[in-house]
């Protein structure tokens, strides 16, 4: 049986790091690089007609960098994975970032063995972010008090943000509570309003810092 065949979309201006990435990600028999930019504008000129299943996306980039690139393609509905991929450990472009609705934020000084692990995960639903940003991460996430009466959540979202935690993707956790992927999402968009978040990943670090506060 052939694999899964991952469509794969790179942004970058630099014309050896794309072909470098090119080259690492199509030696998996399971990736396709189908299509490339130089910046943002190009990015966004191609890729609805391409439909990637995720887009490598760097940041910093002439006419439109990539934070902006990022929330432009939130804001019109994209909703495949979407991977920062950069040299900036920046707290501000980390927060940024994920605020806008990244899946992962990894620096380019990674292994070519992590990054594919690290493509793979983000493919399958998790949120990767570069372990050298943990501090970063904490330092950069000011979220809600769980005090707050809009934080309330009942016990069907609070089994859903159990399982963020554990990194599930919404099929997954839908298999797990015997309901379907669509109900999730739902409890998913009722526990970031009830939070005031606006990501999984402010989700995800709400509820484990809670977790060391107990």
């Amino acid at each position: 049986m052939n694999p899964t065949m991952h469509r794969i979309f790179l942004v970058d201006d630099h014309p050896l790091m794309r072909r470098g990435l090119r080259q690492l990600i199509e030696l998996q028999l399971d990736f396709q690089v189908i299509g490339e930019a130089t910046n943002g504008i190009d990015a966004l000129q191609k890729i609805e007609s391409a439909n990637p299943d995720l887009i490598i996306l760097d940041s910093n980039m002439p006419q439109c960098n990539g934070i902006e690139t990022l929330k432009k393609l939130r804001s019109a509905g994209y909703p495949n994975k979407i991977m920062m991929y950069t040299v900036s450990d920046d707290e501000q472009n980390l927060r940024q970032a994920l605020k806008q609705g990244a899946d992962g934020y990894i620096l380019k000084d990674i292994e070519p063995e992590e990054l594919i692990q690290n493509i793979r995960e983000i493919l399958l639903g998790d949120i990767v972010i570069s372990s050298a940003l943990t501090p970063v991460l904490a330092r950069s996430l000011r979220l809600p008090s769980a005090a707050e009466p809009s934080a309330t959540l009942t016990v069907r979202e609070r089994d859903v943000l159990s399982m963020m935690v554990s990194g599930y993707s919404n099929k997954v956790i839908g298999s797990k509570l015997g309901i379907t992927e669509g109900t999730v999402k739902i409890h998913v968009k009722n526990l970031l309003h009830k939070l005031g978040l606006r990501s999984r990943v402010e989700a995800v670090v709400w509820a484990m810092k809670q977790s060391s506060n107990r």
